[in-house]
């Protein structure tokens, strides 16, 4: 790999990062386009920029570097994220539109009449998007170390700096634009190393060596539930995995957000549509990196697997082809970490302003003060404290730490949303009760996970994957909770019922079409 063509590459998604920002900065204007961009985003646009926010580092480079290690059983990574999409389809994305809501803890004060709950899911809304950072903010450090060889903090404190100044620049409107771009970066990026290896085989050009690596000792590997995997309880682990996957996906609060940034509720379900084709689309190359990994980078497997899509194209090509394509594949490496923590640094700035920040510059400037000024702090804080915790964690795996990001997902928002939207019956109590039983039990997990996990046997299984505890436990705890207190239903469920779940053709206010 050529460091010098590896930054050009890097510099030039960097240069057009910026570039497509400042364009969005043109046409920001008020709040509405900082925080939804005016909720006038196409379906087909916002679909590119969902799928170009969502396909983070554990996408780009550790799905390949699980599947490397671990075998078949990681390519369940790539279908959950995939079917993810499709139960928040089926579940909330019309419901969660219609609400109204700008952030994920508006709809549940507008849901449950409380600021308490609201309060809770603020917390957890930076919380999530701080867990789901810090692998993007790896990545980041990741990728410069292998192509240059410095320190891992110098690329992430690139990453946060270029996105602190899109985000600022332009909010949702501006970053709209920058993801839509880098989710076809990087599907190129992916593609195209794969396309050339297949025609120079096709040709005769190169030796085909790949299947050996799956025979013999290697077979084991390419099992499902085999030892391989190096996991205890492999049946269960795979279940939890695909809860937290599946489930968790709805529970994103920078994936959430994108729905509040279409016209309606029927843009919402097709867009939806569209991302599940931009997704397994871009799905199919991580696990052929894997495969080809085994037989061109088997040193990868002892340690480094996560680095098995950056370095793959330089083992096959050596020379001024493998150069150029590693350097493609840097510069959609990079494009992923951008895209994706500039979702979330939207989100979590969007809380950070609404619930901490607003109130007191009110209360210092006598109202005197602007709230897009406000937001762009909001970006700065929310994108510097995942930057501290990057330089004082351990190192798990990136797909692991996202995993288990979705697992706090799945036992939080999860079930605030599902039965929020669906339950009438449900307590502004039991709301409260199962964020907390959730958050709480899913977090303790995510610590053990950072601190030293259990060495063997159930508890290691347990604490690896709590998707399958945690959120049972959560729901349980919602519906227990609420009907013991039906007193503490809010008084206005009929009216969000309403309005959740009535075509938006219709005036829910008058009862009649819109004049």
């Amino acid at each position: 790999m050529s460091p010098a063509m590896s930054l050009t590459a890097i510099g030039l998604v960097i240069a057009a990062t910026i570039g497509i920002g400042l364009f969005g900065l043109r046409i920001s204007r008020t709040t509405s386009d900082f925080y939804v961009a005016s909720r006038a985003v196409t379906p087909r646009w916002n679909a590119s920029a969902i799928s170009g926010e969502y396909l983070s580092a554990a996408s780009f480079l550790g799905v390949a570097g699980l599947v490397l290690v671990n075998g078949a059983d990681m390519l369940w990574f790539s279908v959950g994220y995939t079917v993810g999409y499709l139960m928040l389809l089926v579940l909330i994305a019309a419901p969660l539109r219609r609400s109204g809501a700008y952030t994920l803890p508006d709809f549940a004060e507008t849901r449950f009449e409380s600021a308490v709950v609201r309060r809770i899911c603020s917390c957890l809304v930076v919380g999530i998007g701080t867990l789901y950072l810090l692998p993007q903010l790896r990545g980041a450090g990741l990728t410069v170390h292998t192509v240059t060889g410095a320190p891992p903090a110098v690329g992430a404190a690139l990453v946060a700096l270029i996105v602190v100044i899109n985000v600022a620049a332009g909010g949702m409107r501006s970053i709209t634009f920058v993801q839509a771009f880098q989710y076809w970066l990087k599907l190129t990026a992916l593609a195209a190393p794969i396309f050339i290896i297949f025609i120079a085989w096709r040709s005769g050009d190169h030796p085909v060596g790949v299947l050996h690596s799956l025979q013999g000792a290697g077979a084991e590997w390419a099992e499902p539930l085999s030892r391989a995997s190096g996991r205890d309880h492999p049946l269960y682990a795979t279940y939890s995995l695909l809860l937290a996957l599946c489930f968790g996906t709805m529970g994103l609060p920078h994936v959430l957000v994108r729905f509040y940034t279409n016209p309606d509720g029927r843009a919402a379900r097709r867009t939806t549509v569209v991302v599940l084709a931009l997704l397994g689309a871009f799905y199919l190359f991580p696990p052929l990196y894997a495969i080809l990994g085994r037989t061109f980078a088997p040193d990868l497997i002892g340690g480094g697997a996560d680095t098995v899509v950056l370095e793959l194209p330089g083992r096959i090509f050596p020379g001024t082809a493998g150069d150029l394509l590693g350097a493609l594949v840097a510069a959609g490496a990079f494009a992923a970490f951008l895209s994706t923590s500039s979702g979330l640094t939207v989100a979590i700035a969007g809380v950070i302003d609404q619930d901490l920040l607003r109130n007191r510059l009110h209360r210092l400037t006598g109202g005197d003060y602007l709230a897009v000024n406000s937001f762009r702090i909001a970006a700065l804080l929310a994108i510097a404290l995942p930057y501290v915790a990057f330089n004082i964690t351990g190192a798990l795996s990136l797909a692991d730490t996202v995993g288990l990001a979705f697992a706090v997902a799945a036992s939080t928002f999860c079930p605030l949303l599902v039965l929020g939207i669906w339950w009438r019956k449900m307590s502004t109590v039991g709301a409260a009760a199962g964020l907390i039983v959730g958050g709480v039990a899913a977090i303790t997990a995510v610590l053990f996970n950072v601190i030293g996990p259990p060495r063997a046997g159930w508890p290691k299984a347990l604490i690896a994957q709590p998707a399958a505890w945690t959120m049972p436990l959560a729901f349980i705890t919602v519906i227990a909770v609420s009907k013991l207190t039906p007193h503490k239903i809010p008084r206005g469920t009929a009216r969000s019922m309403v309005r959740l779940h009535t075509p938006e053709a219709v005036d829910v206010d008058r009862g009649l079409p819109p004049a």
